[in-house]
């Protein structure tokens, strides 16, 4: 089969397949956590003292005792038994944004020769998967591969149920025998803590008596693509790559803005509902899902989960949503851009600070006393994206992510923080030493007597800015779709926490210098706002003006690509952060700035050498296939005295010779080796093979508008983004 063979064959694939159908939906009520070991089930399973012990485990964090380790791994196992279990795992999370397992059964043979089912505290504490084989930034060598799993029981085990049986998963921690983090998990865990312990310090200097523990919550609204498996499978660079190395745009792409929250396709809404039906047996909260803007794009988001728990659940909803696609006949694309000239995918991070006493700290209060509580956070988060701005752009710098910011509604690679009008109009009274009553919002009235009045919002939403407050949270908007977004969390977290361990020292002296509370707080934010008060801005972020402002009058630093952003690592500020809040050992640091730096690096690999290999083996061939055909009928024509205009072969013939100009380039570019180190490398791929590879596709997607139809192999933009 050649040409586009493939691709017809497909649509017609396409177009007369027999919708799924789907079992008749139960009750939310009877199917939410069904599939979940959580406190309820374990109130039913355990004693009282054995569940009174693993509750004040998950709700504060403290030490569980072995005794009570094993009594819940015997009702964990009993559990799982009722549900058709036959192998545990502990899932934990290594520094590839994806998810490692390892299975075992609850089996153990006794002397008579028979089976018999076992699992003991110490087996749900602890697994031992491979410590070297996994990315780990030189921490573990293959001759030193020791590495441990352990329970994290602040996060419920749960059932994955497969065609291929069902598995306990036990959310897990991943360090190496040296005690270093391996993972993901045990930093979020770490910077927790630290936020939790400078905020207790802040919310004692402002009388609170009553603290119950603090930790940070997550929503993430996650962006993906749809895109047929008939038609992902005749794409080596969506399967390989996850994005389209080549690709001519489509007569119409998304410029008449008709599919943003648009009637859902049939097809894509069974496996919506298949996939948050899923979710809910799963414990998480699926809350919103709707067409995104471009087409072939959709978003669902979550509700708010702990930190901890959402970062489990994300890694889990991204696992579920790739299989569920691919049950309904389509992949499911997380790539941050996998279409060129359409918008691409985020992950839209909103973060917030509380508990169960104080509420959510990042929420204007109803009293004097509780604002001020709120001025204090929110000025933490202006500290600390302003004077850890590096930080933020490092933790969500992929080469996928390089080619979404900047525009399309993904912010740009400047951070900034934006308020709204109300709250920066305040921020800056209180620079100018003074603080003024915040006016209502006020009411909506649309002026039609059947639309109820309903209360507006304080600020306007900033689609341009990437971490921007919006009413009771922040929205760090520069995530990428494919990340976890555990890196974001602890650098979110940190720097908070390094923010109000400052303002507790300033505002312990302002408060033996005043007996009036709001002078003592005015008087630290004043001073937080002198310093730091430059990273606020509630205008355009892709204007060429902010750009300049922000660099050349504002200090703000513009890091456009990967190779810039990951030496943040190394910064010294950066270091001190992590090493002084405990959250990152300077090894444990440095090997996330290794693992990340490879990981690019292969990236770029992959893709050079696939741009190669499908210019080299499938568009040229396509040219010259169409090229030989023209010169047959040029020179059949002829022969009968009819002279045809050779000016499209001629065409053809300077593109296909251009592009494999470059690919003798590109594969030089691909055999380089000699760099003075990572960085050098990095910076290399940036200046030299990433403009090689574009200026191929230039020439291979100019033959795609040149070659005939029936001829060209590749699916194109036009049948991916609107064929369902």
């Amino acid at each position: 089969m050649s040409g586009n063979q493939n691709r017809l064959q497909a649509i017609t694939q396409i177009t007369n397949r027999a919708s799924k159908l789907l079992d008749k939906p139960e009750p939310l009520s009877k199917i939410w956590a069904e599939d979940v070991f959580n406190l309820q089930k374990m109130e039913e399973a355990l004693s009282k003292n054995a569940f009174k012990a693993i509750k004040k485990t998950v709700q504060t964090g403290s030490a569980l005792d072995s005794a009570t380790a094993d009594v819940v791994a015997a009702a964990m196992k009993d559990w799982a038994l009722t549900k058709g279990v036959k192998f545990y795992s502990h899932i934990f999370y290594p520094m590839t944004n994806i998810t490692a397992e390892k299975h075992d059964g609850f089996i153990i043979t006794n002397s008579d020769g028979g089976a018999i089912t076992e699992f003991t505290g110490s087996l749900l504490i602890k697994g031992e998967p491979d410590g070297s084989s996994f990315p780990n930034g030189s921490l573990r060598m293959t001759n030193a591969a020791r590495g441990y799993t352990a329970w994290d029981p602040t996060s419920p085990a749960y059932i994955m149920h497969t065609a291929n049986g069902s598995t306990l998963m036990i959310p897990s921690v991943f360090m190496s025998w040296t005690g270093e983090a391996l993972d993901k998990k045990i930093p979020l865990l770490r910077s927790i803590s630290a936020m939790n312990e400078a905020g207790q310090k802040v919310l004692k200097l402002m009388g609170e008596t009553d603290i119950a523990p603090l930790n940070s919550s997550c929503g993430a609204e996650q962006e993906y693509f749809l895109v047929d498996e008939n038609f992902a499978n005749a794409r080596p660079d969506l399967l390989l790559a996850g994005r389209t190395l080549f690709g001519a745009a489509p007569a119409k792409g998304q410029q008449f803005d008709d599919h943003y929250f648009g009637a859902i396709p049939e097809r894509v809404q069974v496996f919506m509902q298949d996939f948050e039906n899923k979710l809910y047996k799963l414990g998480i909260p699926a809350k919103t899902h709707h067409n995104e803007v471009a087409p072939g794009q959709f978003e669902i988001a979550p509700y708010y989960e702990a930190a901890n728990v959402a970062a489990d659940h994300q890694q889990l909803l991204m696992t579920v949503m790739k299989s569920t696609a691919k049950e309904h006949g389509f992949l499911c694309l997380l790539h941050e851009k996998p279409f060129a000239g359409i918008n691409g995918s985020g992950k839209h991070v909103n973060w917030s600070v509380g508990n169960s006493t104080q509420g959510n700290l990042l929420d204007p209060g109803q009293t004097p006393h509780d604002n001020l509580n709120f001025l204090l956070f929110c000025g933490a988060v202006i500290r600390g994206v302003h004077k850890y701005g590096s930080l933020l752009r490092a933790v969500i710098a992929t080469a996928s992510n390089d080619h979404r910011l900047g525009a399309n509604e993904a912010p740009p690679a400047i951070l900034s923080v934006y308020l709204g009008e109300q709250l920066e109009g305040l921020f800056n009274d209180i620079k100018n030493g003074k603080l003024l009553t915040c006016a209502d919002a006020g009411f909506m009235d649309s002026g039609l007597s059947q639309i109820l009045h309903f209360e507006r919002d304080p600020g306007d939403r900033n689609r341009t800015s990437p971490f921007a407050f919006t009413g009771n949270r922040f929205e760090f908007r520069a995530v990428g779709s494919s990340q976890s977004v555990s890196g974001p969390l602890v650098a979110m977290n940190t720097m908070l926490a390094d923010s109000l361990n400052w303002i507790s020292d300033k505002l312990e002296v302002a408060l033996t210098t005043s007996e009036d509370q709001s002078v003592a707080v005015i008087s630290v934010l004043k001073e937080l706002m002198e310093l730091h008060g430059n990273v606020i801005f509630g205008g355009d972020g892709y204007s060429e003006e902010w750009h300049k402002l922000a660099v050349e009058e504002r200090g703000l630093q513009n890091i456009p690509t990967t190779a810039d952003a990951l030496p943040a690592f190394r910064e010294e500020s950066v270091v001190n952060l992590f090493e002084s809040t405990g959250v990152f050992s300077p090894v444990e640091l440095e090997s996330r700035y290794e693992v990340y730096a490879e990981q690019y690096l292969l990236s770029i690999e992959v893709e050079a050498k696939l741009t190669v290999d499908m210019a080299t083996t499938t568009i040229y061939p396509a040219a010259i296939s169409y090229l030989s055909q023209l010169g047959v009928t040029s020179s059949t024509m002829s022969g009968l005295g009819i002279d045809l205009d050779t000016s499209l072969a001629s065409t053809i013939a300077v593109e296909a010779n251009a592009m494999m100009s470059v690919v003798a380039k590109l594969n030089e570019a691909i055999a380089a080796d000699e760099f003075a180190d990572v960085e050098a490398h990095m910076h290399f791929c940036v200046d030299v093979i990433l403009p090689l590879m574009d200026q191929t596709r230039v020439h291979g997607d100019a033959l795609e508008t040149l070659v005939a139809d029936e001829l060209w192999p590749l699916p194109k933009y036009q049948e991916m983004l609107f064929i369902k």
